[in-house]
């Protein structure tokens, strides 16, 4: 086993592998796979600190490449820009962890993959701050061209333990994402 990766539990094998390791109810996952399949919605997704695990989840899912359209892992904050479109000044100003910079991730990342919907995720995985933000700092966003959803997970509320910051991250944005399916926004 890797250093520093979760332990395999016995509910942690098949078919819900990776939405039981991030606590992730997974007929909720299918749930809202089938509702976007139905309405004819896309997804894609820009992921900074969950490094793919958002859309990996969507993929656990049979029949989700009718939903997913596609993701872009922009770990470092100069693809953030140069990938995703997120703003240069933007990002020089306050760093790759702000809620505009969610809002932008999600934003670049429908329009480069030409999807209905767009979600955004970047924060402080940790285990120490980054460029001042605490770990478990963690925004996330979800746009349309009809309605932004936006989230905040707190720092000094929030947990430190890298997967757990990351699977926090990937639980807010598909609670986002149900959010938006269901009209709330």
């Amino acid at each position: 086993m890797t250093e520093g990766a979760p332990a395999a539990t016995a509910g942690a094998t098949g078919s819900d592998g990776l939405c039981s390791l991030l606590g992730i109810d997974h007929a909720r996952v299918a749930e809202l796979v089938a509702v976007l399949a139905r309405r004819g919605v896309t997804v894609a997704a820009a992921e900074s600190l969950s490094a793919g695990l958002f859309t990996a989840t969507l993929t656990e899912i049979p029949g989700s490449s009718a939903v997913l359209r596609g993701g872009i892992v922009c770990y470092a904050t100069d693809l953030k820009h140069s990938l995703v479109g997120v703003d240069g000044d933007l990002l020089d100003r306050y760093g790759p962890v702000h809620p505009d910079v969610a809002r932008q991730l999600a934003d670049g990342a429908r329009t480069r993959c030409g999807a209905t919907v767009g979600v955004g995720l970047t924060g402080v995985a940790g285990p120490g701050p980054q460029d001042g933000d605490a770990p478990g700092t963690v925004f996330v966003a979800v746009t349309s061209d009809a309605a932004t959803l936006a989230a905040a997970l707190p720092g000094q509320d929030a947990p430190t333990d890298r997967w757990q910051v990351r699977a926090a991250a990937v639980r807010t944005a598909l609670d986002l994402l149900g959010q938006w399916a269901d009209g709330s926004a």
